[in-house]
């Protein structure tokens, strides 16, 4: 049966067939699995914790230090004190000596105080 004089053929499918049809997701592996993400972030947690301690200790170890510093550089500060006292006191007399040389019986440096004790001054003239 052919119509007008052309040959007629048929549309068929290769040899060896179509390939077949995909129809399932093929979605790829998308990174580690939770057990490596949980391994991950306790590594780093546990690294944390460790430098806060360690920062912990040498905080602690700093204040020790400033600490022992401290003490033993009281004398040095109480003898620079107390030659600064002296200095102050000794120009204080001198002044006062400068000032009351005119005034007859004024003694300077007498204490004006009815006792024997030591008393410091009460203001510091600068």
């Amino acid at each position: 049966m052919s119509s007008g004089g052309v040959p007629y053929s048929q549309d068929l499918p290769p040899a060896g067939g179509y390939e077949p049809i995909r129809y399932k997701r093929n979605l790829p592996a998308r990174g580690p699995g939770g057990i490596a993400i949980f391994g991950a972030v306790f590594g780093i947690c546990a690294y944390g914790f460790y430098r806060v301690a360690a920062g912990v200790h040498e905080k602690k170890e700093l204040e020790r230090e400033k600490a022992w510093s401290r003490i033993h550089l009281v004398p040095m500060l109480m003898a620079e004190g107390d030659r600064d006292a002296y200095r102050r006191e000794a120009a204080a007399l001198a002044r006062e000596k400068e000032i009351m040389k005119d005034v007859p019986g004024w003694e300077a440096g007498k204490s004006v105080y009815s006792t024997k004790r030591y008393t410091p001054a009460s203001f510091v003239v600068l």
